[in-house]
């Protein structure tokens, strides 16, 4: 049996919800696309043979090789065995991060999720919305946003977040009492062998604190108890507490 011919090919459609690509590419002269499947079940089948080291996520721009097979159902050609090998405008956008991390992108989200798609490679990155943040109005959803990438040292965890981002006044009310260096009156609304869960100035931001920060208050605290705290750090993704002149 003949051996299909390998092709490359730039990716420039995904649908991450079907798990399917459009490729374009050249033969004989003539441009072409054609769509092919890229789930897990796909890569788990090309990694078994031996065709690749480990699942890929596609993005846009991906060059890539792959064969043209006929479906399964052989009613059309789709691509098959589709292995990833570069991609220099993704490449960029992570070499130009740690040096100027500001970019634009259009917002986007999909059942809840939020995305950027960054204007000059169309490159999608995952939005992380800190759970202090208010999420942005539909608004502003398919509008220019500048954002910043995070964890761009490892390429297949990168994300983004808004440059201008909108916080819960309890939260900004946080910040300034972490800047002051002044204490807080939490309250325990859970307590477990591990630690307890407070609530800063709302049920808005609740914190755990584990029982080796506590020492031996933990045994004698309750649900609905206030405890004095000191805010030792905070992000929009992580708030860490304190006892008052406890150091770390």
């Amino acid at each position: 049996m003949t051996k299909p011919e390998s092709i490359q090919g730039k990716v420039t459609f995904i649908h991450h919800e079907k798990n399917y690509i459009t490729i374009n590419y050249e033969l004989n002269g003539k441009k072409k696309s054609i769509n092919g499947l890229v789930g897990e079940k796909e890569q788990l089948k090309w990694k078994a043979a031996k065709m690749i080291k480990k699942p890929h996520h596609f993005r846009m721009g991906d060059e890539v090789i792959f064969n043209i097979v006929l479906s399964g159902r052989g009613d059309k050609m789709i691509a098959d065995n589709i292995v990833f090998r570069y991609n220099n405008e993704f490449t960029n956008l992570l070499q130009k991060a740690p040096i100027e991390n500001k970019f634009v992108g259009y917002l986007k989200e999909v059942d809840g999720h939020y995305f950027v798609k960054e204007t000059g490679s169309y490159i999608v990155f995952p939005l992380i919305i800190s759970p202090w943040e208010i999420k942005p109005p539909d608004t502003n959803l398919n509008e220019p946003a500048f954002f910043k990438l995070d964890n761009f040292d490892n390429p297949s965890a990168v994300t983004a977040f808004l440059i201008r981002q909108a916080f819960i006044p309890e939260y900004n009310k946080a910040l300034q009492f972490f800047k002051n260096k002044k204490t807080v009156d939490a309250t325990v609304v859970k307590i477990s062998v591990h630690g307890v869960v407070v609530q800063l100035f709302s049920e808005r931001i609740q914190v755990k604190i584990g029982k080796d920060i506590l020492g031996e208050k933990h045994a004698s605290l309750k649900e609905g108890d206030s405890i004095n705290v000191l805010i030792s750090y905070i992000s929009p993704a992580k708030i860490v507490l304190q006892l008052p002149n406890q150091h770390l």
